[in-house]
């Protein structure tokens, strides 16, 4: 798979850019190496960079942190996630809900 792919099922596994976008404000995506990067909205866990990559064992690595003057702070990292968690930690993690 291409990285693009890899993307895009990560980004379809949380519901797609369109809920993303409309539940968190979230934008700039980025597919990066085996994953996805984007930038989310205002919450409660001052969060605005979520990078989620996939690893060797077929699971998820998923970063939750601030970017200022250009510079990424990783605050959460979570390993070997399965996709069926990611939402949830994407709700923990953020304060944002992507579902009602």
């Amino acid at each position: 798979m291409t990285n693009v792919e890899i993307a895009n099922t990560i980004l379809k596994q949380l519901g797609g850019t369109g809920r993303l976008n409309a539940m968190t404000g979230a934008k700039n995506f980025v597919a990066i190496e085996n994953g996805v990067q984007f930038k989310i909205g205002r919450n409660s866990k001052s969060i605005n960079t979520v990078i989620i990559r996939l690893n060797g064992r077929d699971l998820y690595d998923v970063e939750f942190g601030r970017t200022r003057k250009y510079e990424f702070k990783v605050v959460n990292r979570i390993e070997d996630a399965y996709n069926d968690m990611l939402k949830d930690l994407f709700e923990e993690n953020t304060g944002m809900y992507l579902t009602f």
